[in-house]
């Protein structure tokens, strides 16, 4: 076996022995490769001017930038997650004074990653994430330039087909989505779960407990507590507000990058890297307008 393939092979082996599916992970790109670069971090907020990424690829500063930014999203979620057992063990106790403490709780961590979102517009250049970046990110399932996959010689003798580094492959606002009960329809379904076997199997054990807990809609409903109803909507509604915020970042990043590199006659990309594509396959803003949709439709409204 040649060197690079043995690199190769000894790569998805080591993947493979955590359970992952060998490909641009988003648990590899942004869970692990960054730094504290200044040794009294402990005692200040984390901020971008005292991380740094310790991997090196395509993309300079704005893929350093783009790393980072979602570390600080994936921090900003840690407590919207600590809030969603909160509120499980508060749904089977019956205390509606915790499960309303979880579901502020919960809000003001999506408010968060959103604020922490926002720093993309600061440091990513949107020209060098659409021709460098998004196409360094993206896999080869559902890529219209690699359909039939990808051949590792030496390793398989059939094309592989892996789907690009995702925000779906994180397991955040997968969580969040199933302790309000929110439901997508079933395209959207099935690219979400499929995202899934890109998580940690731990990640994916805990959707899945989220998923067969009591239902949080129906205890709320039920319950005929309004402070709940009232702090349940405006989970709904901060996390309607994410969405519609990232769907404005991917028209900016994307949709309208996508315009201007056809303006420009960027022939040394192949047609199929100028669709306006995301890095895990999809139509990327059909699919985010369908997910914000079915968010809003989850509002609840009381029982007459």
């Amino acid at each position: 076996m040649e060197a690079g393939n043995k690199e190769t092979f000894l790569s998805m082996r080591v993947v493979g022995s955590h359970g992952l599916i060998f490909g641009q992970l988003y648990v590899v790109l942004f869970f692990f490769p960054f730094a504290i670069t200044n040794d009294k971090t402990e005692t200040r907020p984390w901020e971008i001017s005292n991380l740094e990424a310790i991997i090196s690829f395509p993309g300079g500063e704005s893929l350093q930038a783009f790393i980072l930014v979602t570390v600080l999203v994936e921090k900003a979620a840690a407590p919207g997650i600590k809030a969603l057992v909160l509120g499980v063990e508060a749904i089977l106790q019956q205390s509606q004074d915790t499960l309303l403490q979880a579901l502020q709780q919960l809000r003001l961590s999506i408010q968060d990653i959103k604020r922490a979102l926002a720093q993309m517009h600061d440091y990513v250049d949107p020209d060098i994430f659409y021709r460098v970046i998004r196409i360094f990110l993206s896999g080869w399932k559902d890529n219209p330039a690699m359909p039939e996959g990808l051949l590792y010689e030496g390793v398989a003798t059939e094309p592989l087909n892996y789907s690009g580094g995702s925000a779906a492959q994180s397991s955040v606002l997968q969580a969040f989505d199933e302790f309000l009960g929110i439901r997508h329809c079933k395209e959207s379904v099935g690219f979400l779960h499929r995202m899934r076997d890109y998580m940690p199997p731990s990640h994916k054990a805990f959707l899945e407990d989220l998923h067969s807990a009591p239902s949080l809609r129906n205890y709320v409903l039920t319950s005929g507590a309004e402070c709940c109803l009232m702090a349940y909507n405006q989970c709904v509604e901060a996390l309607t507000e994410l969405r519609s915020y990232h769907i404005n970042m991917v028209a900016r990043y994307i949709i309208s990058a996508a315009v201007k590199a056809r303006s420009r006659m960027l022939n040394h990309l192949s047609p199929h890297a100028l669709e306006d594509r995301g890095t895990g396959g999809t139509e990327v803003l059909s699919f985010l307008k369908s997910v914000r949709e079915k968010t809003m439709e989850a509002i609840l409204h009381p029982a007459a």
